[in-house]
């Protein structure tokens, strides 16, 4: 049982690897061109699938926290609207 649920793992391992290698942008892949990385992650299935994650591909990043955005203005916080009143 054990092992059917590690090569469960590793199936789904290589499928999100297969599939986000495709999908990722060329100019965000690094280290190797971005077919090569499809066929590391397709003939080295586990090994290949943890390096693409961990090496492959850069994330981005939020430059700095992120600020709330305004929310809906009711009607009495309008001037405009007050003065009409």
């Amino acid at each position: 049982m054990g092992k059917a649920i590690l090569v469960a793992v590793a199936v789904v391992l290589v499928i999100y690897a297969f599939f986000d290698a495709l999908a990722t942008p060329s100019d965000r892949v690094r280290g190797l061109p971005k077919p090569l990385w499809v066929a590391v992650v397709l003939l080295v299935p586990a090994v290949g699938a943890l390096a693409w994650i961990l090496l492959g591909t850069t994330r981005l990043r939020p430059n700095g926290p992120r600020r709330p955005r305004p929310g809906p203005r009711g009607p009495d916080d309008d001037p405009d609207y007050l003065r009409g009143l």
